[in-house]
């Protein structure tokens, strides 16, 4: 297993990014009145998760890190509250919601395991 040298190699944050391209996926299939509406909440949401991992893990403090890792679950339950809007609302479908759904939900699970250990 390879050393941590930059966030780039948190896998925690690789997660982030394949959701954040999954996102931008779904937001170009929304129809073209949701484009400017849910598509780009779920497209702000989505570049936070990532950008906050690395933010928190370039602060270089446990305490930092943690209110980083915080904040970047924060947008993940942003995304999976607007998936589900979408979902209900038959413009997502339920294939593209489950991919970016298990992907949230993979990513919560890890937020929660490495808090636990800062």
């Amino acid at each position: 297993m390879g050393s941590i040298k930059t966030f780039e190699d948190l896998i925690i944050w690789q997660k982030g990014i394949a959701l954040a391209k999954i996102i931008h996926r779904i937001s170009k299939e929304l129809p073209a009145e949701e484009k400017f509406a849910l598509g780009d909440q779920l497209r702000r949401a989505s570049i936070s998760v990532p950008s906050n991992i690395a933010e928190g893990y370039g602060r270089r403090t446990t305490n930092d890190y943690r209110k980083y890792l915080h904040i970047s679950l924060g947008s993940l339950y942003e995304i999976q509250t607007q998936l589900r809007i979408g979902l209900e609302m038959n413009i997502i479908s339920i294939g593209s919601f489950s991919e970016a759904n298990n992907l949230a939900k993979e990513i919560d699970r890890m937020i929660y395991a490495i808090t636990k250990k800062l």
